[in-house]
């Protein structure tokens, strides 16, 4: 879409996430930098994912949903959420980052980043679904970074 775009300091687009970042170990969120966010975003949103529990668990597996990120934010710190931020609810029930765990094989993980044109009014708690209905018409942009895990 434009020029949005996310990285982390501790894995390439593709590659490996570390096991510290696994829900096993230290459970906590890898750092993330956030470049090109469109003049006119009135907030962010994160969701991260993996498409690839569709086969053990009968869907797609949600880790993180935060919106209401400040614009302005160019860094997601090692183990925290973004200040000022909304977390809603993952899949393993908890409002929070909740790190990859992989029960068959390697997986492949999705941390999906949009620039919003508004902040959104939906409650602390609320899923993926909640969030994705809550979007609709007001992505300006969006990007995307990759990630894999293998079990411990």
């Amino acid at each position: 879409m434009g020029d949005l775009k996310l990285t982390s300091s501790k894995f390439s687009d593709g590659e490996a996430i570390p096991e510290k970042y696994g829900y096993k170990r230290e459970n906590v969120n890898p750092p993330l930098k956030i470049k090109g966010v469109p003049d006119s975003a009135g907030s962010l949103a994160l969701v991260m994912d993996d498409p690839d529990a569709m086969k053990p668990a009968g869907k797609v597996w949600d880790h993180w949903v935060v919106w209401n990120i400040d614009p302005d934010t160019t860094i997601i710190k090692e183990g925290q959420a973004p200040k000022g931020a909304t977390e809603g609810k993952n899949d393993y029930g908890e409002n929070v980052y909740g790190g990859p765990n992989p029960p068959d094989g390697e997986h492949t993980y999705n941390f999906k980043l949009y620039a919003l044109d508004t902040t959104l009014d939906i409650p602390s708690g609320s899923t993926k679904k909640d969030l994705e209905k809550a979007m609709m018409g007001h992505i300006i942009d969006k990007t995307k970074l990759t990630g894999t895990f293998k079990p411990i």
